[in-house]
């Protein structure tokens, strides 16, 4: 039994070939729109609906195993970075969308100062500015 079939197990999620396939997508990194997902679930399946994939997702971060990020003007991203309380910085340039660790340290941003009875179990900060490539572009523009 692979990892990736122990932990869906471990969530109490069936192990589907279309689950395993978001799974290998996310494990290989970055930020990705449900566009890009589907194609690459597609290159390692026959066929997967655009739906199915969704449901996937919903169902990959309803069990805490993908994280949906959606940057203000941007549509939702997948990651596979869960758990950490990381944070997010975005190009306003091209929409890069890079992971920064909490920036005060072991999710102390978890303690706001009033939750309103809320209990608070992660925060999402974004940042952001230019990533380098736009920054050179506009240099060389000026």
């Amino acid at each position: 039994m692979s990892s990736a079939e122990e932990l869906l197990r471990s969530r109490g999620l069936r192990v589907t070939r279309p689950r395993l396939a978001v799974l290998d997508v996310l494990a290989a990194g970055g930020h990705l729109e449900v566009e890009e997902i589907t194609r690459q679930v597609r290159e390692r399946l026959d066929s997967v609906s655009t739906q199915a994939v969704y449901d996937v997702l919903g169902a990959l971060s309803r069990a805490g195993l993908s994280r949906r990020i959606e940057p203000a003007g941007s549509p939702a991203r997948y990651e596979a970075r869960v758990g950490d309380n990381h944070h997010h910085v975005v190009c306003r340039g091209c929409g890069m969308i890079a992971d920064v660790d909490c920036a005060v340290g072991e999710a102390p941003c978890l303690e706001p100062h009033s939750a309103h009875g809320f209990e608070v179990d992660e925060a999402e900060v974004t940042f952001w500015g230019l990533c380098p490539s736009c920054q050179a572009r506009r240099t060389a523009d000026d």
